[in-house]
């Protein structure tokens, strides 16, 4: 495993804590007596740099030494990275218990994105999704998170300071609201001036629709974009797909996807996974229009990327040109949705389901 981001002591008999996203007042707090009060800065500023603990050379040798005994940088390392012909990469990280997330690197015209997952698996079971197959193993740090853009920030060839990536987007593996606390500490880390230093407006986040959360991270203080995975117009077809439905119905999503446009004025995304005889029929994008009417609202529409050990089918290309021209043509604005990563599984989920299979691990 490659140790360019920060190491993992695998094979130690208690895991080591990871100083990224500490603030310097919490590293300080950490450091031996008679450190100078500089120091602290300067091993934030490495972090956020995606350097390990050997590698901030700055600091004394002795110094380092000891931090390496009971502290790691980055609180990851990368098991495998898989290239994409369309220039998207999927790296697979393996965390200090031996579990294993994904995330995915995708270069635009307007910058980089990295989507990163927010747990090791996920609850939800999602009828189309392969992230909840093998069930929710746990929540993922804000460390473990934040550790993800990190790392491919540096792989990338970028620094804190000079960012190869530019947006991020809370959609891999996992519910991020799901796992509220640490998310909502990831976006204070990730947004610190002098951390990586990313605007609130560079970042998204997606959730199946608990109401309860979308309403909390309106109240949080934080205005990122919130996209909404809606996926079905009316409460038979979502329930059928998305068992959340049956807690969350389409209504009260909707009057919380309101609420938080109401309190922190971004405009919401209702993200909408096309599936072949499941929700792509004409009276599916009427509803979807008429749902979404009367809301600045924008909605991605996403041919589904076939799971193996799923049923379910993406529509032709047709179908889904049918689709969009219908929900134009009915007033709503919508767009399809660019798929990376088709030829490395860029789905939530399936790449790690492969290679555990693969390997055996």
């Amino acid at each position: 495993m490659s140790d360019a981001c920060g190491t993992i002591n695998e094979g130690s008999a208690r895991p080591a804590i990871p100083l990224l996203g500490l603030t310097a007042d919490e590293v300080r707090d950490l450091l031996p007596a008679g450190a100078p009060a500089y120091t602290a800065k300067q091993i934030v500023a490495f972090c956020y740099d995606g350097k390990s603990i050997g590698e901030m050379t700055s600091l004394p040798k002795t110094l380092r030494a000891v931090l390496e005994e009971t502290f790691v940088s980055v609180p990851l390392a990368v098991e495998k990275v898989y290239a994409s012909r369309d220039g998207s990469k999927k790296f697979l990280f393996r965390f200090s218990d031996g579990e294993l997330a994904e995330a995915v690197f995708m270069p635009h015209d307007y910058g980089n994105t990295v989507c990163v997952s927010t747990q090791i698996g996920c609850k939800m079971a999602c009828a189309f999704c392969a992230s909840g197959m093998d069930g929710f193993r746990r929540n993922l740090l804000p460390s473990e998170i934040l550790g993800q853009v990190v790392a491919i920030n540096r792989l990338e060839g970028g620094t804190a300071k000079e960012r190869a990536v530019t947006n991020i987007v809370l959609m891999g593996s996992g519910e991020p609201l799901d796992n509220f606390d640490n998310v909502l500490r990831f976006l204070s880390d990730v947004t610190r001036k002098e951390g990586i230093n990313f605007s609130e407006r560079n970042i998204s986040l997606s959730t199946s629709g608990l109401c309860e959360g979308m309403r909390a991270l309106a109240d949080s203080g934080f205005k990122i974009t919130l996209s909404v995975s809606l996926h079905g117009a009316d409460d038979a077809t979502r329930s059928a797909i998305m068992p959340v439905n049956r807690r969350y119905g389409v209504a009260e999503v909707m009057s919380a996807a309101r609420y938080y446009f109401e309190r922190t004025g971004r405009r919401v995304i209702f993200e909408y996974i096309l599936i072949d005889s499941v929700n792509d029929s004409r009276d599916d994008a009427a509803a979807l229009a008429a749902l979404v009417k009367g809301f600045p609202a924008h909605i991605n529409v996403i041919r589904y990327n076939e799971v193996a050990g799923k049923p379910m089918k993406s529509p032709s290309v047709r179908a889904t040109e049918e689709f969009l021209a219908r929900l134009s043509a009915l007033g709503a604005s919508a767009t399809l949705r660019r798929s990376f990563g088709g030829d490395i599984e860029g789905a939530c989920g399936q790449l790690k389901r492969r290679y555990k299979a693969e390997d055996g691990k």
